[in-house]
């Protein structure tokens, strides 16, 4: 009897994790398929470098989306957003617009842009698909600076378009830490025809940056 009542606490324990299971809706982070490693500076000042973890999931075959964390580890924090578009999207957009956007075109070609864990071939199938993309990226927390939480306004972050730019020392940690070759990487990506980035990208160059700002406004009373 005592068995018999185990076995049909179990089938009922079983029958409500079953029902509570088909609660949870995790239908757009079920959707994440890609992991992309890369690094960021803030938009006007290129010695605040970051490593940062892009989770990606695609909208359609020219919008990719990005959730962002500091590290791959079960403790990472989450610290931003990136949006990753076509070229032929980014063409479409205003100039003004354009000038929160960066390329791709150096970091896959250098290497230092990767997918951990995916094959070699693979990876350059991807490669090739990213070398001619754009994207506009938002952190909300500066992990740089050290702070506890998220403070201040979030930064356009921008990447970078030429060598001796990315802190080597900053490059050599990450790939110690996944034992990775960023040298081997692009020699291996010889073969990826990139052209010149969009001159509407990576307006930082100009030695005018964009950034965000807080700026106190009138609040509007309520419609209802």
């Amino acid at each position: 009897m005592k068995m018999n009542r185990k076995k049909t606490k179990t089938k009922k324990m079983k029958k409500k994790e079953k029902k509570k299971d088909k609660n949870k809706n995790f239908a757009p982070l079920n959707q994440i398929h890609v992991h992309l490693c890369a690094f960021h500076f803030v938009n006007g000042d290129i010695n605040r470098q970051v490593e940062a973890h892009h989770y990606c999931s695609h909208l359609s075959a020219d919008v990719h989306q990005c959730v962002i964390y500091d590290s791959d580890q079960p403790h990472a924090r989450l610290i931003g957003v990136e949006y990753i578009i076509s070229e032929r999207l980014f063409k479409q957009l205003p100039e003004e617009e354009q000038k929160l956007w960066h390329s791709h075109a150096y970091e896959v070609k250098s290497g230092s842009l990767i997918s951990p864990h995916l094959p070699a071939v693979a990876e350059n199938i991807l490669m090739k698909e990213l070398v001619q993309s754009y994207g506009k990226t938002i952190h909300t927390w500066q992990v740089d600076r050290g702070d506890p939480l998220p403070i201040g306004p979030p930064q356009v972050m921008m990447s970078f378009i030429a060598d001796g730019q990315l802190d080597e020392d900053l490059l050599e940690r990450r790939d110690r830490r996944m034992g990775l070759d960023t040298e081997q990487t692009k020699r291996q990506r010889e073969n990826i025809k990139a052209r010149p980035p969009h001159e509407g990208a990576d307006s930082w160059r100009s030695g005018k940056a964009v950034q965000l700002t807080l700026k106190q406004i009138d609040s509007k009373p309520s419609s209802k």
